[in-house]
């Protein structure tokens, strides 16, 4: 380790102090020094103020992370597992909503919505990439095992749904247009890719958190 690599962990490690995650905030910035201290030839000196002009300050990077430890993993948690809650209820009360009540605002709606499952496919694999998203960013990596939580209680609603039409515990005819082969096909290998756009959103927002 070069002197200047070696003074900006110095001042890291003792700025961070006793943050929780500090040993992955560490790692995490020992990677991107290695690819910012691999693209040139600097001096010692050079290479401390190359890291501090690419990545902040030590203690710049200490305040960053000690805001964000402020937003605990528990709330990011419940957040996206009542958000999916909510769109599993409110599709849900929509579903009854047409099927027993005639009201014209909301058949306009459901034509809408049942004419265009792809929008709907596209709009809920950006919210779990959100979830990756959001949980890469505020938390860097340490957020892993938050997502795998998060993503494993959120997931819940949508395989109990698809036990109960699999089985044919709801009424069927509840869902035309879209309950057709290919929707239902659709559905499952939405569900089985969910958690990889969730670790994509993930990566990206670890990258943004730097």
């Amino acid at each position: 380790m070069s002197t200047g690599e070696e003074q900006f962990f110095q001042e890291l490690n003792q700025a961070l102090g006793k943050h929780p995650e500090k040993e992955e905030i560490i790692a995490e910035y020992r990677s991107h020094v290695y690819e910012i201290l691999h693209e040139g030839e600097t001096s010692a000196i050079g290479k401390y103020e190359e890291i501090v002009r690419r990545l902040g300050s030590p203690d710049e990077i200490a305040s960053i992370w000690k805001e964000e430890a402020k937003v605990t993993p528990k709330k990011m948690q419940i957040l996206f597992v009542v958000l999916n809650i909510l769109i599993f209820f409110g599709g849900i009360a929509l579903t009854v909503a047409y099927n027993v009540y005639q009201f014209e605002w909301i058949e306009l709606l459901w034509k809408r919505l049942t004419a265009v499952p792809s929008i709907i496919i596209m709009v809920y694999m950006a919210f779990w990439g959100l979830l990756g998203y959001e949980i890469g960013k505020e938390f860097g990596s340490g957020g892993l095992k938050i997502l795998r939580r998060t993503f494993t209680y959120a997931v819940i609603p949508n395989l109990l749904l698809m036990y109960l039409i699999v089985f044919k515990l709801i009424p069927h005819e509840w869902f035309q247009p879209l309950l057709n082969g290919p929707f239902i096909l659709a559905c499952i290998l939405l569900t089985i890719v969910l958690y990889p756009i969730s670790w994509i959103g993930y990566r990206w927002g670890r990258k943004a958190s730097v």
